[in-house]
């Protein structure tokens, strides 16, 4: 029998919010039957090119009762109070990451929906692609043996894109710049595939772009079970490029955008090189959330996940901004973070 597709709303429109919904329209499972921004211009765009309802007001799409759950795609300090009134609503809501700007938000977040029952998903693409798949069955299997290192990059060109008047390139808006925006998605890869951080050593510098955030962004973090990992995140590089190498005692996982995966094992004198389909992950994450919200399963990325991850980039803010090593304990256990 086949399943009605989950009826959704979209709210902020952005160009991320198009991504969204361009992986919506290449599924059967969700269906976007309306939209709420505050600019109407953009919303009118919205409504158009995706054939829904452009609503009144976000309070419209509260209170109809035909639509499951939100797409909520809104300036990060306000993730809070949207996400809370979908929750008091009874809708559950896909959150685009990070889940906040500070961490007694996270926590609020993840609290007032799970006391509401109802799913709350944030949005970590990069976890699921294949080739990071692949590496954390080949960890879970014991095919690496201890985990030692890891190093990892994500970098962009953003010169000559940058718009100031954006809320994603403001110190206000995305506090620590790059390290926030992009940085994050690497920090969740490294505790997918190595576990939880412990502490982080972290500067950050601001060389090309314009404004108030820095573009250049070096972690040096501690995992719990002993092993380290280096992240470098900018938007100051010549072109958009992706590294991920994974080191075990028994085998070494090198990953990069251009050269795909390679796998070297102890006793090996050269890497093999490892095949992978290329997934559509944003389309199985919402794909994951429609599942959750009918009941089946729980998300990947919970509202406390996420919490912990944003916990790492704000020691590294705080590590970069006091020069010191900074457990993220410290962060978590903070009512002024």
């Amino acid at each position: 029998m086949s399943k009605n597709p989950l009826r959704v709303a979209s709210l902020g429109m952005g160009w991320w919010s198009d991504v969204l919904a361009d992986a919506v329209q290449r599924s059967s499972e969700i269906e976007i039957v309306s939209c709420y921004t505050r600019s109407q211009e953009k919303q009118e765009a919205f409504a158009k090119k995706y054939g829904c309802h452009a609503a009144d007001s976000y309070d419209e799409i509260l209170k109809d009762a035909s639509i499951d759950a939100i797409i909520n795609t809104t300036p990060n300090h306000i993730h809070l109070e949207t996400t809370r009134a979908a929750a008091e609503s009874g809708k559950a809501t896909f959150l685009d990451k990070p889940i906040a700007n500070t961490i007694a938000d996270g926590k609020e977040i993840a609290r007032v929906c799970r006391e509401a029952g109802v799913v709350l998903s944030i949005g970590y693409q990069r976890r699921r692609e294949n080739q990071f798949r692949w590496v954390k069955k080949e960890i879970d299997e014991g095919r690496f043996g201890k985990l030692v290192q890891a190093e990892g990059n994500i970098s962009r060109d953003r010169e000559g894109r940058f718009d100031l008047s954006s809320w994603r390139y403001t110190a206000e808006g995305m506090p620590g710049g790059v390290t926030l925006q992009i940085g994050i998605h690497y920090v969740d890869v490294l505790e997918f595939l190595l576990g939880p951080v412990v502490a982080v050593s972290a500067r950050t510098t601001q060389l090309v772009l314009p404004g108030d955030n820095p573009d250049v962004a070096n972690l040096l973090m501690e995992h719990e079970n002993g092993a380290q990992s280096v992240l470098s995140a900018s938007y100051a590089s010549a072109s958009e490029y992706y590294l991920m190498n994974i080191y075990g005692k028994e085998a070494t996982a090198y990953y990069d955008l251009f050269e795909g995966l390679r796998c070297l094992r102890r006793g090996s004198d050269r890497p093999e090189k490892i095949s992978y389909e290329e997934n559509d992950t944003i389309r199985e994450e919402l794909e994951e959330f429609a599942e959750c919200v009918r009941g089946n399963g729980e998300p990947e990325v919970s509202g406390e996940r996420a919490t912990e991850s944003l916990a790492v980039i704000r020691a590294a803010l705080k590590s970069a901004k006091e020069g010191r090593r900074v457990e993220v304990s410290e962060i978590l256990e903070s009512p002024d973070e």
